[in-house]
């Protein structure tokens, strides 16, 4: 063994466990993490059982959530968790100082300004790429909370409720937050590791105990007659969520090996290989890829979810299906079932990192006068970070976006009958929904520069010389939207009738 191997891997929290890091051969800082996940499962189900609303009050909850958060972020992250704590209580203070008119502008503006330059200095700090556990994933998530909750205070304060659309009418916030709710609400131990991120409303009804009856009251239930339902229990969805871990884990250890993204850009292989398996070994190995994300989303990059820690507390709950099944999904970050079925490029991004969606239509794209399509995708990229490879996949998802929509415009209505044919047409939108999402995507994997053009290269700029086509060639023809208006789909509010059209 080498004198730099035998050199263990800095890591920046607690060296407590470094017994166990050597013993398994897994860097120390993903062994703070796990076991901070376990710890917060363990936490969350206690919090639900011994600390529930009949039990204790809001304070005390309110500041066990803080405490325990705070300690993760310490232990995992160690010095470098300052800046967390640093933007939080920079944002505290512009959110009570600034005015209403401009508390969202100077929050966003710090917020992202903060994250930017964290990101940039990991670079050199780290060295790391993407999926990995150092501060930058937390300060991530406060960021849309901040932001989050900045544009929720100025709706509900500074603006008229007929100037607001009805989903942030909903969310509007009518006082500005104690310190005490802000901080549990930005540095609870359910969601400072690995979010995801949540709304103030929402989380304040958590807290006091009103959450589950909201939602169950939003629910026709004239057949009840009690005035208050026993709450459900999430059980059932913990374990759900568990089963996808240990199946996501399982694919991540077997075809993201097998698989490896460098190959599609290996110089032999493109000298060897026809354009049409250049095309479909791009698609086996972005989806060879998807298992990791799956891991992150749905563990938090540990072996227990995030969604479902806040499951294990009592938060999450969404009401009821058409079924009447209970559903624990107000937090999830991803429907797998839908992403892998998905017929349309607006369909994949509803289903894809759900909460970061969520996130950016209502702090960009409802709210933007000017290109919001691009304008969304470029916050975006920058929210995630500043490797290359993410530029290239969110500009090119801009092409990608108006070319789908532009062909679905035009054509969608055509192959709405005969079945057969709507049938046919599902199956060639599949195809070329799951091709193009490889094509866009693969940047966001290889991160650099060199690489990306060298694939793109090798598969001859196709998918960006087809959208520039459909632009340029079919009408802009607008649709009607009789269902639930979507981020990057959405057609113009009618509050904003003066908003550009694309």
């Amino acid at each position: 063994m080498t004198e730099a191997a035998r050199i263990p891997r800095r890591t920046t929290g607690s060296t407590f466990l470094h017994p166990l890091s050597d013993q398994f051969g897994i860097p120390l800082d993903q062994v703070n993490f796990v076991a901070c996940q376990l710890f917060a499962l363990l936490a969350a189900f206690w919090f639900r059982l011994y600390l529930r609303p009949s039990q204790a009050s809001s304070g005390v909850r309110h500041a066990f959530a803080t405490i325990l958060g705070i300690y993760f972020a310490v232990f995992c992250f160690g010095w470098y968790s300052i800046h967390i704590f640093i933007l939080v209580m920079i944002s505290y203070g512009i959110m009570n100082m600034a005015s209403i008119p401009n508390v969202h502008r100077y929050s966003f503006l710090v917020a992202m300004g903060y994250l930017t330059l964290c990101h940039i200095s990991r670079i050199f700090i780290f060295q790391y790429g993407i999926l990995t556990t150092d501060f930058s994933g937390p300060l991530m998530i406060v960021t849309q909370k901040i932001t989050t909750l900045a544009f929720q205070i100025h709706d509900g304060i500074g603006k008229k409720a007929e100037d607001l659309t009805s989903e942030q009418n909903q969310h509007a916030i009518k006082r500005r937050p104690s310190l005490l709710e802000y901080l549990s609400y930005q540095l609870n131990f359910m969601s400072i590791i690995a979010g995801p991120c949540s709304n103030f409303k929402d989380y304040i009804a958590f807290i006091e105990g009103r959450h589950v009856q909201m939602k169950l009251l939003e629910v026709n239930w004239k057949q009840r007659s009690c005035d208050r339902l026993s709450d459900p229990s999430p059980l059932g969805a913990i374990l759900h969520k568990l089963c996808i871990t240990l199946v996501s884990l399982l694919l991540f250890l077997t075809l993201t090996k097998t698989f490896p993204a460098t190959y599609i850009v290996d110089n032999q292989f493109i000298k060897q290989s026809s354009f049409l398996t250049r095309l479909g070994f791009l698609y086996v190995v972005m989806q060879a890829s998807k298992p990791k994300y799956y891991f992150a989303w749905t563990l938090g990059f540990a072996f227990l979810a995030a969604d479902a820690i806040n499951n294990a507390a009592g938060f999450g709950f969404n009401g009821v299906d058409e079924k009447g099944n209970y559903r624990w999904d107000l937090l999830s970050n991803l429907n797998i079932r839908n992403v892998e079925m998905a017929t349309s490029f607006k369909m994949y991004l509803e289903n894809w990192n759900i909460q970061t969606t969520v996130w950016l239509k209502r702090v960009c794209y409802d709210r933007a006068s000017w290109y919001p399509t691009a304008l969304t995708f470029l916050l975006s990229a920058l929210w995630h970070g500043v490797y290359p490879g993410y530029y290239f996949t969110f500009i090119t998802g801009i092409l990608m976006t108006l070319a789908a929509r532009r062909v679905r415009n035009n054509c969608q209505h055509i192959f709405i009958s005969p079945k057969l044919l709507k049938v046919g047409y599902g199956m060639v939108t599949w195809l070329a929904t799951q091709l193009s999402v490889s094509y866009t995507v693969a940047p966001f994997v290889l991160l650099a520069v060199e690489p990306t053009i060298k694939l793109y290269k090798s598969l001859y700029f196709h998918m960006h010389i087809l959208c520039i086509l459909v632009l340029l060639v079919l009408p802009n023809k607008s649709q009607k939207l009789t269902r639930r208006k979507q981020p990057f789909e959405m057609e113009v509010h009618s509050c904003n009738k003066n908003k550009k059209q694309e």
